[in-house]
């Protein structure tokens, strides 16, 4: 399970450096990772303190620090 996490994560940073600030449901949808290692991804990403969360409207956007 950590691999997936850890490969997850991998691919949200690089989605995020390419693309900049995006929500949750556009990372799901552009990288093709299921909702449930998204999340565990973005919450080891956050833990290491490598992302910033902004709420911009209604929509919470995610970008790396």
């Amino acid at each position: 399970m950590l691999d997936v996490i850890g490969n997850s994560a991998g691919v949200i940073w690089k989605y995020l450096d390419k693309n900049g600030e995006t929500s949750v449901s556009k990372i799901v949808k552009d990288t093709k990772l299921d909702t449930k290692s998204a999340q565990r991804a973005l919450g080891w990403l956050a833990c290491e303190d490598k992302l910033t969360f902004e709420t911009q409207g209604r929509t919470e956007v995610i970008s790396l620090k």
